[in-house]
């Protein structure tokens, strides 16, 4: 398989839990576990050192938590995609690790075959959110930024955007709409500048709550 594998990093304080990760995810034909860390700071450390595609990080650790570890890794530029992979389910943790810049949320009791299919989905481009987790956020509509502000989109930008809601990749969206990749990153840049948000977390959300999703 050599390069054709996903690269991903286990981030957790529990050696026990990652070891349990390893072990699994070591027999997918697709997928390399390339390193480990303990805390969110060497996780970030790590990240920067071994280029991972998918790091698999938990919230709640000593020193470095997941959700500082997320912004600093997105401070750095960091193209990693940051899968959540915790016991915590309130708000508190749910929202702000996404803001943050995770790309999807899950929990440590997630069938093993499904968090498979999870580092798969956000190595593809897509954003995954349970739907306890999207109806977390969308219960922050006031504090949500970008509301209000569709009419500012072109036709094909909302098109993309509805695209994005329905998880659909960058190369996806291309051949939906039979555009090149690089048209289609222009779209979501503007599309992000034009409403303020942050990333296509925010942007599928917004678009949930505008009644563009498919």
């Amino acid at each position: 398989m050599g390069d054709t594998r996903i690269r991903v990093l286990l981030v957790d304080d529990h050696q026990v839990v990652r070891r349990g990760l390893r072990t699994f995810l070591e027999i997918q034909d697709d997928i390399e576990v390339v390193g480990e860390a303990g805390d969110g700071a060497e996780g970030v450390a790590r990240a920067e050192e071994l280029g991972p595609d998918v790091v698999l990080m938990d919230v709640k650790m000593p020193g470095t938590d997941g959700i500082e570890a997320l912004r600093r890794l997105r401070a750095l530029n960091n193209p990693a995609r940051v899968l959540i992979v915790t016991s915590f389910t309130e708000q508190r943790t749910v929202i702000p690790a996404l803001r943050a810049g995770a790309s999807g949320y899950v929990y440590k009791d997630i069938d093993p075959e499904a968090l498979a299919g999870a580092i798969r989905s956000v190595h593809a481009g897509h954003v995954l959110l349970q739907p306890e987790v999207a109806g977390a956020l969308l219960a922050q509509e006031e504090q949500t930024p970008g509301t209000g502000r569709g009419g500012t989109l072109t036709e094909r930008e909302r098109e993309v955007l509805g695209l994005i809601a329905d998880g659909r990749s960058n190369r996806e969206i291309a051949r939906a709409l039979v555009l090149s990749e690089k048209t289609v990153k222009t779209h979501v840049s503007n599309i992000l500048m034009k409403l303020d948000l942050a990333d296509r977390t925010q942007a599928a959300l917004w678009a949930v709550r505008n009644g563009l999703a498919g």
